[in-house]
Order: C-alpha cells, then sequence, then structure tokens
C-alpha cells in the first residue's frame, strides 16, 4: 500500500499510554524505543507508559515523546509493506519528517528533538506566554487583530485549516488580541494548555542555540520530498541549521503546505503518530484528501489493507 502523505503530529498530542500497542504488538516499533531511550538517556518507554498527563504536557518531556511514537509508528507501518511518496509534519512533526525522509538518523534525530524540547521548555519558564486557537474569523482579520496590539508581542503562528488559525504571544497581548478577535466577528477562541509563546520571535533565543548544536549534526539527501511548515514548499535541505532556526520563530503554514501536496498530486495521508488532529484538519482543507489515523496496531493493520 502506497500513500501520498505521511503526517506527522507536533506537541499536544501527547497522551498516558502512547505507544504501548505499538510496543507490545510491533518488533519494529519497540526497536524504535530502545533506540530512542539509548539516544536520549532516558526509558522513553516508561515516559511514554507511565507517565501522567501533567508530566507529559512538559515541553521537554511531550517532544521526545510525540517523536519516539511517531518513529515506531511508521517502523510498524513499513514493517507491514506501507509506503509514502513524501512527509510533513506539524511544528515538531517536521523534525519527525526529516527523519522518516532519511535526512538524519533515528539516533540523531532523538537527540535534535531533546535538545529543541530542553531549550524551548527553558524559553518558555522565562516567558509569561501562551497560545489560544480562534475559530470563525477570516486569517486577515486574525492577522489585523494581533497586528492592532500595543502592550506585547503577539503573533498569528499555527495556520491550521481554514477557519483554525491559532495566535501566540506574551499574556497581556494574547489577551488583547483575543478581544479585538472576538469584537472582529470571532465565532470562538480557545486559550491552548501550554505555556510558551512558540513560533513567535520570543523563541528567539533558544532558536539561535538550536541552530548552533545542531550545525555539528551531519544530514543525508532527503530519500523523499519533505513539504515544509515555512511556506508549505518542498524543503531543500540545503542549509538546516539556518532552516531550523527560523522554523522555532515562525508560522506553522500547514493550509498551504497541504494544498501545495495535494497540487502535486498527494491526495491521501496517513496521521503517523499519537492523535488525529491533523486527520480533522485534512477534512477541513479538502474533501479531495483522505487521511487514516495512525496511533496503534489497529491503525497499522487498518492501513496496510
Amino acid at each position: 500500500m502506497e500513500y501520498g502523505f505521511a503526517f506527522f503530529p507536533g506537541q499536544g498530542a501527547q497522551a498516558p499510554g502512547m505507544g504501548k500497542d505499538l510496543y507490545e504488538n510491533s518488533q519494529a516499533a519497540r526497536l524504535v524505543f530502545e533506540e530512542a531511550s539509548d539516544g536520549a538517556g532516558l526509558d522513553v518507554a516508561k515516559l511514554c507508559f507511565d507517565s501522567d498527563k501533567e508530566t507529559l504536557s512538559r515541553t521537554e518531556n511531550s517532544q521526545i515523546a510525540i517523536f519516539t511514537h511517531s518513529m515506531a509508528a511508521l517502523a510498524a507501518l513499513r514493517e507491514q509493506g506501507v509506503r509514502f511518496r513524501a512527509a510533513a509534519g506539524f511544528s515538531l512533526g517536521e523534525y519527525t519528517a526529516l527523519a522518516a525522509a532519511g535526512v538524519v538518523s533515528l539516533a540523531d534525530g532523538v537527540r535534535i528533538v531533546s535538545m529543541r524540547g530542553k531549550l524551548m521548555q527553558r524559553a518558555a519558564d522565562a516567558i509569561d506566554g501562551g497560545m489560544a486557537a480562534i475559530l470563525g474569523l477570516e486569517d486577515a482579520a486574525i492577522e489585523q487583530a494581533c497586528a492592532k496590539v500595543t502592550c506585547g508581542v503577539v503573533r498569528p503562528v499555527n495556520y491550521n485549516c481554514p477557519g483554525q488559525l491559532v495566535i501566540a504571544g506574551e499574556k497581556a497581548a494574547l489577551a488583547e488580541a483575543i478581544e479585538n478577535c472576538k469584537a472582529a466577528g470571532a465565532r470562538r477562541a480557545l486559550p491552548l494548555a501550554v505555556s510558551g509563546a512558540f513560533h513567535t520571535p520570543l523563541m528567539a533565543e533558544a532558536a539561535a542555540e538550536l541552530r548552533a548544536f545542531v550545525s555539528d549534526f551531519t544530514f543525508a539527501a532527503p530519500q523523499m520530498d519533505i513539504y515544509s511548515n515555512l511556506d508549505g514548499a518542498v524543503l531543500s535541505c540545503g542549509d538546516l541549521p539556518a532552516h531550523l532556526e527560523q522554523h522555532m520563530i515562525s508560522p506553522v503554514r500547514w493550509t498551504r503546505l497541504v494544498q501545495n501536496g495535494m497540487s502535486a498530486g498527494l491526495t491521501s495521508a496517513c496521521e503517523v503518530g499519537p492523535g488525529k488532529t491533523l486527520t480533522g484538519f485534512a477534512g477541513k482543507i479538502s474533501k479531495e484528501l483522505t487521511c487514516k489515523p495512525v496511533a496503534d496496531m489497529a491503525g497499522v493493520q487498518a492501513a496496510a489493507e
């Protein structure tokens, strides 16, 4: 079975017990957990299976847990003969896409994601920031609502699907932007359970540190196309340290990414990893895109049929 896209979820998809079914029923998935544990210097299986929601929600934990689960699910799919033409990941998921496409090894991917999670956690702890999903308002109106804010930094950061855009920034600025969005006619504004103002300039220091860290790694040519969060186009991989720095402080343009892939003939996808958020986005972006969530062995077997 071949699909167009492998979609990899981002932070927020974590849940207690994640990946246990894969670990217990797929040798390929189990090996991923074991290698990730070696690379991260911690028992990733224990983190995923036994941690409570609060522990898993910490950025430094959720990122390595989601990355490992997604790579384990991918290994189980490949074990069943499932193949993909392209890869794309939402925020953190772009790192999984890089590993899935062979640009970084699993071991190096674990090291990079672990460092990214620690840097972002530190940045989140140092800034009184947050994020909120704005529903039922045009992107341009949300952009204007953020631009009107004068009391601090707030930006549109996740262009999820038509009618849903996430904004992020300092708490006071975020609150003002939310009120501006409501005044402009937003149907709802939902604060997200995160403490960081991710994908904004407030992450600049962490982004620069990540660039310095990844500059020591060796990257291979991609074995399949990777569609980038930054502009929705196929990633060249020419200067990945610079790209990953920019990635941390720039919006995720998921709607454009999916539309570009569909224009190139990618009309089927699997969401490979915990949750089914990207599957939901897919249905709202285009009714012509079919997407299956693959978070456990039942999903793996369904995708292979």
